[in-house]
């Protein structure tokens, strides 16, 4: 952030060598000397200041652009404001509280929204279809093009704007917790252990607390481009109690396939062609949901959505059109390695 800031006494000239020696920004963040912002500026507002005859030794304060768009702190529906600021070609957001001091800074161009939703990735699985490469690495430490299968997930939660992860873990629990000791990206990720294997959502229960209404809960060795913005959103839009993400599967049948009544024959489909949606191991629920998991006893997600459905809650499907692998085996591992070679 203190490359973007510049403070409103500087003249024109120290604006452009600023803006010329770092290729990477666009516009600088005009202040007082309290840290209050004043405005923006770009080569573009300099360019019109001096075609009007402004002087490049003078203050920038006369080409200061002071009607410019920003986030107040603690701002409801934060990601929605956002959402229409990338769409009109924003490219920085400052952040500033009641005093009009900044206090953060969003970069839009890497930073794909902020949503105002928990995680928590599970982490304690023996990966024992992976041996031997799990025999000494728990599997969402097993890495594919050069980087940690749970850090394409971590990474891609904290471009969302999720601050608050969380990890379960089980199996060779020290490594993923070493591995998570500092903060990735500026964001801390916690790491909970559970004593014993509680299934595929039991573990949850052991993080000790959540900020938002709404927590996203995942498999940590999935290998997936979902837009969580685009999830959360049908999730808010349907207004369900959890949300199972699902990848369409197609089933083919070479056959004419008979449709009978008994042993009458109603008709033919010759080679017909199925769709079914799998479960994707990513889930959004609501925080008061998770009283429906039982303590210290082994609970699968499936159990869940099950039990949600037994007591005629919503559970909505969310149809994961984009790359999904579910890497349990050396040949999903394979192709989840040629998959990020190519993105290279």
């Amino acid at each position: 952030m203190d490359n973007l800031l510049i403070l409103y006494s500087a003249s024109v000239l120290a604006a452009l060598k600023r803006l010329e020696h770092n290729s990477s920004i666009s516009t600088l963040l005009v202040i007082d000397e309290n840290q209050r912002l004043l405005g923006t500026l770009t080569d573009g507002d300099i360019r019109r200041y001096l075609i009007n005859g402004g002087q490049l030794e003078h203050s920038i304060l006369g080409a200061v652009h002071k009607d410019y768009r920003y986030i107040r702190e603690n701002e409801g529906n934060l990601f929605s404001k956002l959402k229409v600021y990338k769409e009109t070609g924003i490219k920085i957001v400052p952040i500033i509280d009641f005093n009009n001091q900044i206090v953060d800074v969003l970069d839009l161009v890497h930073f794909c929204s902020k949503l105002p939703i928990d995680a928590v990735l599970m982490a304690g699985g023996k990966g024992e279809r992976l041996r031997p490469l799990t025999e000494r690495t728990p599997k969402p430490l097993v890495k594919v093009g050069g980087k940690c299968i749970i850090d394409y997930n971590i990474d891609r939660l904290i471009d969302f704007g999720i601050k608050h992860l969380n990890v379960t873990v089980n199996y060779l629990a020290e490594q993923i917790e070493s591995h998570f000791a500092k903060p990735r990206k500026g964001v801390q990720v916690y790491t909970y252990r559970e004593p014993e294997f509680l299934g595929t959502i039991g573990s949850i229960r052991f993080v000790d607390h959540f900020y938002n209404d709404t927590v996203l809960i995942m498999n940590s060795d999935l290998f997936t481009n979902i837009d969580y913005e685009d999830f959360y959103l049908h999730f808010q839009r349907h207004n369900a109690e959890m949300s199972v993400a699902a990848v369409p599967h197609n089933v083919s049948i070479p056959y004419g396939v008979l449709d009978l009544d008994g042993r009458n024959i109603k008709g033919l489909l010759e080679k017909p062609k199925y769709v079914y949606y799998i479960n994707a191991g990513i889930y959004l629920i609501k925080k008061r949901v998770l009283s429906e998991i039982p303590e210290n006893v082994f609970f699968n997600a499936t159990d869940l959505i099950e039990k949600l459905i037994y007591q005629n809650k919503k559970v909505i499907r969310y149809p994961l059109n984009g790359t999904w692998i579910d890497i349990g085996q050396h040949a999903d591992l394979q192709k989840a390695q040629n998959l990020a070679n190519h993105l290279k």
